[in-house]
């Protein structure tokens, strides 16, 4: 029998392995950050686990920055955690 491998990714904020269902995937295309709720699109992508404390850790440690070799403008970044929050309520 084959078995199915599940992708795994890493989280920018807990540097902690995981499938890939299990995490958000965030985009930047052409200088904008965004959430990606399908995972398919264009552009660089992050992945974040979905605790609130791995999101605040990745921000403190530029992580975004960092994976998507570019500088993310803050306002960007707070308006993408407020989006995260929403989605979660």
């Amino acid at each position: 029998m084959k078995k199915n491998n599940v992708p795994m990714r890493r989280c920018v904020g807990c540097m902690e392995s995981k499938p890939k269902n299990e995490l958000i995937r965030v985009a930047f295309y052409e200088g904008k950050i965004s959430l990606d709720e399908t995972g398919r699109a264009k552009g660089r992508g992050a992945y974040l686990c979905r605790n609130p404390e791995c999101f605040d850790r990745a921000e403190k440690r530029k992580a975004f920055n960092r994976a998507f070799r570019a500088n993310i403008d803050r306002k960007d970044v707070e308006a993408l955690m407020t989006e995260i929050r929403n989605e979660q309520e």
